[in-house]
Parts: C-alpha cells; sequence; structure tokens
C-alpha cells in the first residue's frame, strides 16, 4: 500500500521516488500522515495557483503552520487583503532601491569566500552559504550587527518541524517567539532613527492613507527575516550540491559565469528547496475522481510539479540550457515570492565569487543530512573537497 508522509526522513532525503508514484498512479493522493490532500502534476499545482478563491491561503501556508501567522503575511492572505499586503510591501521595496545593493553584495560575496582559499576541504554551509546570507539580509534589512549567528539558529529552527509528532515542537515555537521579540525591538528603533532599509521603508510604508498595522508589520518582519535566511541559504546550498553532483555543468559555469543565470533557473526547477505548501478548500472539489471536502487541507509539491514529465521532457536530467519557463521555484501567481530579484542577484553574486576561490569540488558525504521540515529541503551540512 503506497503512502506519503511529508513529515517522513525518506521523503528528505530523496522525494522524486515518491513525486513520480503520486503522479503517474495517485495525482489526487489522500496522505492520513498528513492529513491532507497532495497534488502533484505541474498542471493541477498552477490550477490551484491560480485558483486562490477555491485553494485559499488563509488558514496558513506553510505545511506545519506557526501559531498566529495565518490571515497576517503575504503568504497566509488571499486577495483582497493580499493585494494591499503585497502593493505595501512591494512599495518599500521598490523605496529601498534593490540597484543599490548589487554592487555591496558581490563586495560580501568576495570577502565570505576568499578564507576558503586555504581550505581543502569544508562545510559550504557553515563557512560560506550561512555567512554570505546573513550578510546580505543584515545589508538589505538593516539589521543590527551582532546578532547574526543567533537569528539564523533561531530562523532555522522555526522552518522545523518534529517528525514523530508531525507538528511544531516547543523548540520551534520558541524560536519563532524570540524571533518576534526580536523583530518588534529593530521595528522599534527603525520608527525613532528610520534608515534607507527595508524595515524602516516597510513599517512606514503608505499608500492612498493606507498603512501596514502593528501586527502585519511585525509577521511580515519576521517572515522576511526568517525567508531571507533560510529560504535563500537552502536556495545556495541546494544549488552547490547540484554543482557539486554535475560537473560538466559547474565546469561550464566557471569558464563562463554568465551561464549561472541558467543554470541557477534549472537548479529552481531540478532542486528546489521549496518543496511542498499547503493550501484550505472553500468548497468541494473533485479532481481525478476524488472529491476533497470543504475545509480540506492541500498540499501542493512543487517539487514533484518541477519534475512533471507532462510539463518538461527528461525532467529527471540536470540540464543548464533548458531554460525551464514557468517553474514552481519561486511559487507562482498571486503569491510567487516577492525576493526573487534580490534572491538571483545574490545567488549568481555569491557562486561566481565561491568559483573564484574554489573552481573544482565535489562533495564528500554520500548522505546527507537534511533540514527536517515538511515545507522546505535542503541539507544541514554539505561538505565539499577540491578536486
Amino acid at each position: 500500500m503506497f503512502s506519503f508522509d511529508p513529515y517522513s526522513p525518506a521523503v528528505d532525503a530523496d522525494p522524486f521516488p515518491f513525486y513520480k508514484t503520486l503522479r503517474d498512479e495517485y495525482p489526487c493522493f489522500w496522505s492520513k500522515e498528513a492529513n491532507m490532500w497532495v497534488l502533484s502534476r505541474y498542471a493541477d499545482i498552477v490550477t490551484a495557483l491560480n485558483d486562490w478563491q477555491t485553494y485559499s491561503s488563509a488558514k496558513g501556508n506553510l505545511m506545519t503552520e506557526l501559531p498566529n501567522r495565518a490571515g497576517a503575511t503575504l503568504g497566509t492572505t488571499d486577495p483582497p487583503r493580499h493585494d494591499r499586503l503585497r502593493g505595501l510591501v512591494q512599495h518599500a521595496f521598490m523605496k529601498r532601491n534593490l540597484e543599490s545593493l548589487v554592487e555591496p553584495i558581490k563586495q560580501i560575496a568576495k570577502e565570505t569566500a576568499a578564507p576558503l582559499a586555504d581550505m581543502k576541504q569544508f562545510d559550504f554551509i557553515s563557512e560560506f552559504s550561512s555567512k554570505f546570507t546573513v550578510r546580505v539580509l543584515w545589508a538589505a534589512l538593516g539589521l543590527p550587527l551582532g546578532d547574526e549567528a543567533l537569528v539564523r539558529e533561531k530562523a532555522v529552527l522555526m522552518v522545523q518541524s518534529d517528525p514523530t509528532t508531525k507538528a511544531k515542537g516547543p523548540e520551534h515555537i520558541a524560536a519563532y517567539n524570540w524571533m518576534q521579540d526580536y523583530a518588534a525591538g529593530v521595528i522599534a528603533e527603525r520608527r525613532k532613527n528610520p534608515k534607507d532599509d527595508l524595515i524602516s521603508h516597510f513599517s512606514m510604508a503608505e499608500i492612498d492613507g493606507d498603512k501596514l498595522d502593528e501586527r502585519e508589520v511585525l509577521l511580515t518582519t519576521t517572515t522576511l527575516i526568517m525567508a531571507g535566511v533560510e529560504s535563500l541559504g537552502g536556495f545556495m546550498a541546494m544549488f552547490a550540491y547540484n554543482m557539486a553532483d554535475y560537473h560538466d555543468a559547474r565546469r561550464q559555469c566557471v569558464a563562463n559565469p554568465d551561464l549561472l543565470a541558467d543554470a541557477i533557473e534549472e537548479s529552481l526547477r531540478f532542486n528546489t528547496s521549496a518543496q511542498r505548501f499547503r493550501r484550505c478548500l472553500t468548497k468541494d472539489t473533485e479532481l481525478h475522481g476524488q472529491v476533497m471536502k470543504e475545509g480540506d487541507f492541500v498540499c501542493l509539491t512543487y517539487g514533484s510539479g518541477n519534475r512533471d514529465e507532462r510539463q518538461y521532457p527528461n525532467p529527471d536530467v540536470y540540464d543548464i540550457s533548458r531554460k525551464p519557463k514557468g517553474h514552481l521555484g519561486f511559487g507562482g501567481s498571486v503569491h510567487a515570492c516577492l525576493g526573487t530579484t534580490i534572491a538571483r542577484i545574490s545567488v549568481k553574486a555569491a557562486m561566481e565569487a565561491f568559483h573564484q576561490v574554489v573552481p573544482e569540488y565535489r562533495r564528500v558525504q554520500e548522505q546527507l543530512p537534511w533540514l527536517p521540515s515538511s515545507t522546505f529541503r535542503s541539507p544541514m551540512r554539505l561538505e565539499l573537497a577540491r578536486g
């Protein structure tokens, strides 16, 4: 009897065989372990993303949601409230001209990569990607220096789940509460002393007299910190994981860094860190002979849609010349990730600097320790060796 448990370490280690079975045999599958329906085909996922009236985000979008978050963030609201929030936050992004961050990001990448020149073997995450991502996040959001390691620790805990209880554990909730307290302190300070950073801009963002309320500012700040640390960090780790395993692709990118942009898009398709998000049905819906009931939760498996043969030929082949239009690495429709531009800029700059210092490398571990998260998939460590 087939089962699919998104909390399982086996799914964390290699979800793709499970996804293929789901797509081919059970395209609308009830997972008793997750207590929700699972959609795995690209076309069905895109339909659900576009039909926000039926597949609502208002009860939370994480597979295991954090308390009191639903209904107050970009990812946990539907239009028209979502449109209002997105407009205000996007206004802040526009005021904090991201182009002004390009050169600082390149400099951060070079400085972070430089110490690797003396290392024959290292953990890509602790020695490079986590250091880089927190520095970029601090530059963009204007967070106070000195708290980087602790903030990253709490952000990584926030996205985890307990695979046994299939819920957030006390340590995950405590990390979330800590992050809210931390964000509240930063917001209060920025209101007293505004700067040219994202937190200053969206805490005071205004369109036609409309502003974010206190809860919206707090939870948006908390979500941006979580996304900046974990989503960007996971994205970088998965890209390096692909580059380490696919030597020809890496050598092409080292020889011609302009190819990194295409390689990034293929990595977002092939091995996105954003694997699964949930929705809640607002009405009974029939799909593939199954009747999903109003109030049921639905898991949208982005990682499966990106490997759907119906959408992408030879989907299990990592091909940096593919140009995978419409991939789900950043979600889609009204809930497409707002940070796509800075994410692409950051990863390209980081990997270009990394390749200048470490042009040849391979993965040391056969079995990777994967983040215990029902939503995201990325390694906790990625040991690389030169050559």
